[in-house]
């Protein structure tokens, strides 16, 4: 019965064989290292954190992050109605409009994984809102976007 059991979950896995992207749609989550609440914890994120689906096992989503890592968070914390991006560089200043000739917001500067919803594209330049409707413009370059 076991061997059952695992030969599921690797199928589960194996039929996900896509990568899907989604966003984080609760204030925080746990990413943890297998799926279910007995795993260690690897790290809290925040609101509007993209992260690249590689498979299921029953409720539980097996992710990777910006910086490649791979975790596990469950379902339900998770959307994929909105895009959404992360910095991936260690500073990067928050515009006013598409382009650098365009002031910086109260935001000005915001480091890395600092994540935000997607609500615009302009050429090389995306639009932004966080969690507390701070809003801007990134290039694109600096960003890691589902």
């Amino acid at each position: 019965m076991k061997k059952s059991v695992q030969v599921l979950a690797i199928a589960s896995l194996s039929i996900a064989g896509f990568a899907s992207a989604s966003c984080v749609h609760v204030p925080e989550a746990n990413l943890r290292k297998g799926p279910g609440t007995q795993h260690e914890q690897t790290w809290e994120v925040y609101k509007y954190m993209p992260l690249k689906q590689l498979g299921r096992t029953g409720d539980w989503y097996k992710v990777e992050d910006v910086d490649g890592d791979t975790h596990w968070i469950f379902r339900n914390l998770l959307t994929d109605k909105i895009k959404c991006a992360v910095v991936k560089a260690n500073i990067a200043n928050v515009r006013s409009g598409p382009g650098t000739s365009h002031g910086k917001t109260p935001l000005d500067q915001v480091e890395k994984y600092y994540a935000f919803k997607v609500i615009g594209v302009e050429g090389d330049w995306v639009q932004v809102i966080d969690e507390v409707d701070n809003t801007g413009w990134l290039h694109s370059k600096l960003l890691w976007q589902n």
